[in-house]
């Protein structure tokens, strides 16, 4: 809601709200009817309105008690009514109103959720603010041979005496213009507040502009033919594009401007690549609220097999407005590829609509109540394949395509058709809404566990200096002596786990990873004897809700993994203390650590965006003033692992794809001390040196030193050939650098 603090449900205006970044509409948001009288017309007495109140009502008894049959004096049958359903928009008092009517559809066409929802703008000069929005949940609908009469009680986003809304709509033909809709607001029992005459606007309750690029030799998806593979018998056979599928659930996705094809490179595109992409090519894009989107066809994710698409634009104040798809992963020409392709793009753009995973609705704010089996029950574009597990008989993606009927739950659909206006508008209430706030229940151990699956977290450290970042340590184990199999997303960023952070002040917020990635591939592992675990190493000092950790003092953490079969494993409680600064040395050293752009850095693993140069400036004086801190290490991992890789950037005119080429003695000079303190126990985790040191080994290479690159994973096997560690983590360190080795020789053995 707005600062306004008038009341447009009583017509008192108060223009001291924000004024919204953009108030323009597209341009068929100005092709709404001239405006149709109702019986309530803006400006009659409460005396006449109650004598049309009584008329109308004598109508309906007519209505019911002749049968709704009408022909013409001709005797030929009339044409059918328009449904009563689509978008409104009017004035009154200061303010404008955008109505969803929401109560009748035409055979075939998108389901009728029985609502009736509207947002408020206050409006005032040249500007215009959000006010607030509603929702009337359960309406009685009456209809006579004229019209349709709507009433309900709204639920708003402020308080307000004037509860009830009545909703009357003139009754159309096909063959006529749609007219407006009259909507008005009472007080209880019967007094009017404030009237609103709203034309018709558009069969669609929302309309986004969709602007796309591709890059070079990445082929767009167009459509597909559902008809071409088993589906099921109540899902009918057409031909769905993206605009199609979003069209059935009641929401108009327009093409906008020229899709540009854009220079690729052959190596796959990382996360602050695609942001500096969407900033460079989206001509429509601003840092503000509006009703635009942007998604890229890229090649590949840089750095991470089995990602399909990415809703990345979650690093800034304005999310939800870009996505990329990885065209390398979902490309082909037949029927079960085109398939996956339609999915891979429906659901990386309901991200952008605010849209969670069916299995994560319960970590938004407010929750939302998930399906059966945790959400995996979900027939959703929201869900994944490889994840769908029924209540009852075979999950999986066989079972999943033969009874996916393509379109959204009936909950993700009143969230696209009904949702709050911050909640849905790209560029407003930040990706699952609202703060991070959830109830430390949702973690509570289960009553019975049955899983035959362990979760432990832990940290290096009980205890941290404040400013330093904050990395724990995740592990899966398997309880059961048959072993057990599951997916092995054990990571935090790829949504399959949640890690709840208790902070000193009693609040429990959610982590949030700042980027969405979806790893929409099945990795089953098998935990038994041989390899009884895994492993996952998160930093997790910053997120989509910026630093987690601001204050000294004690923290409770709390992970829970969503396994294949729907089961909910949780792990013990991890308590982090975080000590006070003691000098002011320490106090200048946490101020350069965590700075909102050191976090996007050392969340992102180092970047060279432009955007973030000021971050980069305050890593670099921790080395250069600080370099044998104990923060030092972190700061050179980040400047060390950006500098050992190339750094991709468009062109403002779309034709140019300049690259950084990689500096491969500057990331030596840079890992080199992270790998060699952290061997000595006074660096990164474990399994973060593991990565440090097999990237090391890849700076060698490039610079033509296969030999200091073999002895610099032989080094890290000998590390971890002691007894300290399990024989099953020797083996996997062991292979890690037996592939390395041979990646690197036949990449740069030339």
């Amino acid at each position: 809601m707005s600062t306004a603090s008038g009341d447009p449900t009583t017509g008192t205006a108060d223009f001291s709200a924000t004024p919204l970044a953009d108030t323009s509409f597209p341009e068929e948001w100005e092709s709404g009817q001239e405006s149709v009288p109702g019986e309530y017309a803006t400006g009659a007495s409460a005396t006449e309105r109650a004598a049309a109140d009584g008329t109308e009502r004598a109508a309906e008894q007519r209505q019911s008690a002749d049968g709704p049959a009408e022909r013409a004096e001709s005797g030929a049958a009339l044409p059918a009514h328009r449904p009563t359903r689509g978008r409104y928009r009017g004035t009154s008092g200061g303010y404008e109103l955008i109505l969803r009517v929401d109560v009748d559809s035409v055979p075939g066409g998108p389901k009728v959720l029985r609502k009736v929802s509207g947002d408020f703008f206050s409006t005032g000069g040249g500007t215009q603010a959000y006010f607030g929005s509603f929702v009337v949940d359960a309406p009685t609908v009456s209809r006579t041979a004229t019209q349709v009469v709507i009433r309900g009680t709204a639920t708003y986003t402020w308080q307000t005496a004037y509860t009830l809304v009545r909703v009357t709509v003139p009754r159309s033909r096909t063959n006529q213009r749609p007219g407006a809709a009259t909507v008005e607001f009472l007080r209880p029992p019967r007094q009017l507040g404030a009237t609103y005459i709203c034309p018709y606007v558009s069969p669609y309750f929302r309309t986004v502009e969709w602007e796309q690029d591709s890059v070079a030799g990445a082929v767009p998806f167009l459509s597909y033919d559902t008809g071409s593979l088993p589906q099921p018998a109540n899902s009918p056979a057409r031909i769905l594009s993206v605009p199609r599928a979003y069209a059935e659930a009641g929401i108009e996705l327009l093409v906008s401007g020229t899709a540009n094809v854009i220079a690729n490179s052959q190596n796959g595109w990382t996360n602050t690549e695609l942001h500096g992409a969407m900033e460079t090519n989206f001509s429509l894009w601003r840092n503000a609220p509006q009703w635009k989107l942007w998604l890229l066809v890229a090649s590949s994710y840089e750095g991470m097999a089995g990602v399909r698409g990415i809703m990345f634009d979650a690093a800034d104040s304005f999310q939800r407005q870009g996505c990329a798809v990885f065209y390398d992963l979902i490309q082909g020409a037949g029927p079960e590829e085109q398939r996956a392709m339609l999915r891979t793009y429906v659901h990386e753009i309901g991200h952008a609509f605010n849209l969670l995973h069916s299995w994560q609705k319960n970590l938004a704010t407010p929750p939302a109540p998930l399906g059966g089996n945790n959400g995996f029950a979900d027939l959703s574009w929201m869900n994944y394949p490889q994840n769908y597990q029924p209540l009852n008989g075979n999950g999986g993606a066989a079972a999943y395509w033969g009874a996916f009927p393509f379109q959204f739950t009936d909950n993700e659909q009143l969230h696209l058709r009904h949702g709050s206006y911050r909640n849905v508008i790209m560029g407003a209430n930040a990706f699952a809404t609202g703060a991070a706030d959830i109830e430390p229940e949702l973690f509570d151990e289960p009553l019975t566990d049955e899983s035959g699956l362990r979760l432990g977290l832990r940290a290096d450290k009980s205890g941290l200096s404040f400013g330093e970042p904050v990395v724990v340590e995740l592990k899966l184990e398997t309880t059961d002596l048959r072993g057990r199999s599951t997916h092995n997303h054990l990571h935090p960023d790829d949504e399959l786990v949640s890690i709840a952070i208790r902070q000193p002040s009693g609040r429990t917020v959610l982590y949030r990873p700042l980027l969405r990635r979806c790893v929409d591939q099945d990795q089953t592992v098998r935990l038994d004897a041989g390899r009884p675990a895994i492993y996952s190493s998160a930093y997790i000092g910053y997120g989509r809700d910026g630093h987690y950790f601001q204050q000294p003092g004690t923290y409770q953490l709390r992970a829970a993994y969503l396994a294949s079969d729907g089961s909910r494993i949780v792990s013990p409680v991890l308590r982090i203390d975080v000590r006070h600064p003691v000098s002011q040395d320490d106090l200048r050293l946490a101020e350069l650590m965590m700075g909102e752009e050191q976090g996007k850095i050392l969340a992102l693993r180092g970047s060279d965006s432009p955007s973030l140069r000021s971050g980069n400036d305050a890593l670099q004086e921790v080395i250069e003033r600080h370099g044998t801190h104990p923060f030092a290490v972190y700061a050179r991992l980040a400047k060390g692992l950006n500098f050992e890789h190339e750094f991709k950037s468009l062109s403002p005119d779309k034709t140019e794809l300049t690259v950084r080429p990689p500096d491969p003695k500057s990331g030596i000079e840079q890992l080199t001390q992270v790998v060699k303190v952290s061997q000595q126990g006074k660096g990164v985790d474990n399994l973060t040196l593991n990565l440090a040191a097999r990237r090391l080994a890849r700076a060698y290479a490039r610079q033509g030193d296969l030999e200091e690159a073999n002895s610099t994973l032989d080094r890290l096997v000998r590390h971890f050939d002691t007894p300290a560690y399990k024989p099953y983590v020797k083996d996997a360190v062991r292979d890690q650098a037996d592939s390395t080795k041979a990646r690197l020789t036949e990449e740069f053995g030339g």
